[in-house]
């Protein structure tokens, strides 16, 4: 009975101690925010429908469509330089540029955060990705 006491002991305790069972640490990369741009990404149209006119008859089949742009940020670190776009299309918020950031990828998103401004975790879109050539990688390199 001891015996078996002591074997649940040894491998709850075993349990407990392994790194699922403790959650899962966040491993933070960090780049800076080199520039933000203004993007194209989609069309916006709006008629001049309304259900009254559509009643009535009145309404015309004229359409007003214009260009919809969205932010686009530059985050460069010392091996890759990213394209990012927020996720939140309609709330986007502005971020610091020249300002360092720190970043992780989940699944297919970026999850970024930038310290100076509120510290606050958000989604982000990677439009694209090229290896950082630029001089500056070593001096970035250098700085952290």
């Amino acid at each position: 009975m001891k015996v078996r006491q002591i074997l649940v002991g040894a491998v709850l305790a075993a349990i407990a101690s392994s790194p699922a069972a403790q959650g899962k640490e966040k491993h933070y990369q960090s780049g800076k925010l080199l520039r933000m741009d203004s993007a194209p990404c989609g069309m916006d149209q709006k008629n001049g429908k309304s259900l009254a006119g559509e009643m009535l008859g009145t309404d015309s089949a004229h359409t007003k469509t214009k260009e919809v742009l969205c932010q686009e940020y530059v985050l460069e670190t010392p091996k890759v330089v990213y394209h990012i776009r927020p996720k939140d299309d309609k709330h986007p918020t502005l971020l610091p540029i020249g300002e360092n950031a720190q970043f992780r990828i989940e699944k297919d998103m970026m999850k970024l955060r930038v310290e100076d401004a509120d510290d606050k975790e958000r989604d982000y879109l990677v439009v694209s990705m090229t290896p950082n050539t630029s001089s500056d990688a070593s001096s970035i390199e250098s700085r952290r």
